[in-house]
């Protein structure tokens, strides 16, 4: 996407040292754009623990590129040893994201296939970048599917803008570009479709209100923020055509783990018959487990619901929300069983949020889960 009229990706080699990554610094948005250098595995584990960078895409490219930093530092005498103890450290960092497992491991088993230390560097270089491309390549063929559905909306209402609802920050901020969620609305403005999104502000840390209303406010999107609980109201007087949220991690079964709060969206859309759609790519299922409910839910520092951070006097400055000595659970994320979800939109296509619809559009990994 364009940011102050240049082309950017939320994560890229350095172009004159490709020994260096370069990220946007998610935590500075959207009052400084600021890139950040990483050297090393360490400093990508303290950058997706620490929300530098963050979303579901975004955080299995890092994970990518933070095992081509471990291998670049590693002892050539315990290589092997350091790339799998860099692994752990890095799935440990966020625990609900399935793709940084999954970046993870596509890298081990990658550089498994080196027969040189020299070799294993380059082939987690060419890895990060194909996990990269691939990211890219995938969230637009979704925004293509999710476009179908836009389009229909449009139709029925005669060419009145579609009021889109949607939950934390699914967009180009959250993967290396365009984004799951947003990647259908950013599809549909082009082609000269009237959208207008309701974003949610999102709390904790307010993805919605920092992030997601930045990027659609520079794409030239109409938005208007929202706090988190005026969905159901917006729902009851029509105000909203369809829902339309990213994940974290999906089940091949369709329970959807996103960010929390989520599921309320979707009660409150099943009450009141609005369409709940959810874009993901398919590095972000999880073909192993079959029960939403077994998703490990992060729970962050209570600080980031007690403080709430924002631009005072030309500095990002935190203010206490809370009395001092208050006492806060800040779970992240939840689970949307697929009862209440209408259809999941893929680089495939689309299809229902159940086992057989999934596996489907997926059909090498039926064998996973025979």
């Amino acid at each position: 996407m364009k940011v102050y009229g240049k082309y950017y990706r939320t994560i890229w080699p350095k172009l004159d040292d490709n020994k260096i990554i370069r990220i946007i610094n998610q935590t500075k948005l959207p009052h400084k754009f600021e890139i950040e250098d990483l050297k090393t595995v360490d400093d990508m584990a303290h950058a997706i623990k620490d929300l530098h960078v963050r979303g579901a895409g975004l955080i299995g490219a890092s994970a990518g590129y933070g095992m081509y930093l471990a291998a670049l530092n590693a002892p050539d005498n315990k290589f092997d040893d350091y790339i799998h103890s860099s692994g752990e450290k890095l799935i440990a960092t966020r625990p609900t994201a399935i793709n940084l497992k999954w970046a993870v491991h596509r890298q081990i088993a990658a550089m498994s296939n080196g027969s040189s230390n020299d070799e294993k560097k380059q082939i987690a270089f060419n890895t990060a970048n194909k996990i990269a491309n691939e990211d890219v390549q995938f969230c637009k063929q979704i925004g293509e599917h999710g476009l179908r559905i836009i389009e229909h909306v449009s139709a029925l209402k005669n060419g009145e803008p579609v009021n889109i609802l949607t939950h934390c920050n699914a967009g180009w901020l959250a993967f290396v570009d365009y984004g799951s969620a947003t990647s259908p609305i950013y599809a549909a403005h082009e082609k000269g479709i009237k959208v207008h999104v309701w974003v949610d502000e999102t709390r904790p840390h307010n993805k919605g209100i920092r992030l997601t209303a930045w990027e659609l406010t520079k794409a030239g999107v109409p938005n208007t923020t929202i706090v988190d609980n005026v969905g159901g109201h917006l729902m009851q007087h029509r105000m909203v055509d369809m829902v339309l949220v990213g994940t974290d991690r999906t089940t091949y079964t369709g329970f959807v783990a996103n960010q929390i709060g989520t599921y309320l969206k979707a009660l409150a859309a099943k009450d009141n018959n609005i369409p709940f759609y959810v874009a993901l790519p398919s590095s972000t299922f999880d073909w192993e487990l079959e029960d939403g409910f077994d998703i490990p839910i992060e729970e962050r520092d209570e600080n980031d619901t007690t403080y709430v951070e924002g631009l005072v006097d030309e500095e990002i400055k935190k203010v206490l929300l809370a009395p001092k000595l208050a006492k806060a659970a800040t779970y992240v994320f939840d689970v949307t069983p697929p009862r209440l979800v209408t259809s999941l939109i893929t680089e495939r296509g689309i299809c229902r949020p159940n086992k057989e619809s999934i596996l489907k559009l997926f059909p090498e990994k039926k064998k996973t889960n025979e």
